[in-house]
């Protein structure tokens, strides 16, 4: 008796599409459901916390921000708005970040939400040969390079931390 392969996610499936058509060249993979946090993520994938990218969507006086942190850093949300020319960055909520990236909490990928979202890449990243990003569900990844990431983002480089 054979067993049929377990269907991929539809938001999993809808990342590899948009990450195919932009010409991404890294790795998804799917982590146990018990891997949700950036240190979690790093521990199974054998990397340091800071190579994580975060995806962080915050609310600009209504219109959605995603900043792509380092998972070593806090974004100090005062210093990084003032950087970006925002009003005030605050924390969005579960329902917001649905509603603009077409993703849940915890998966939300840098690329294929329904409309452009202002995004930022928090320098830091570039210290890594590899980054691992959220692929459209809390439990996928995939790998990247800091170059790669801006390049299918259209991102602006900013740092998130002051000082």
């Amino acid at each position: 008796m054979t067993s049929e392969p377990t269907p991929e996610h539809p938001s999993i499936a809808r990342f590899r599409a948009e990450h195919a058509r932009l010409g991404g060249t890294g790795d998804i993979v799917v982590l146990p459901d018990t891997v949700h946090t950036a240190a979690l993520a790093a521990a199974a994938l054998g990397c340091e916390v800071g190579a994580i990218a975060n995806s962080l969507v915050f609310d600009d006086h209504g219109s959605p921000v995603l900043i792509l942190t380092s998972g070593a850093h806090r974004v100090d949300t005062a210093h990084t708005a003032a950087a970006i020319g925002a009003g005030k960055l605050a924390r969005a909520t579960p329902e917001f970040v649905r509603e603009h990236t077409g993703q849940v909490i915890g998966g939300v990928s840098p690329i294929g939400h329904p409309r452009p979202v202002p995004t930022y890449l928090d320098a830091w990243l570039q210290r890594y040969d590899v980054v691992w990003a959220a692929a459209g569900h809390p439990a996928a990844v995939f790998s990247t390079t800091y170059a790669e990431l801006l390049a299918l983002t259209g991102a602006t480089p900013v740092d998130v931390e002051q000082g």
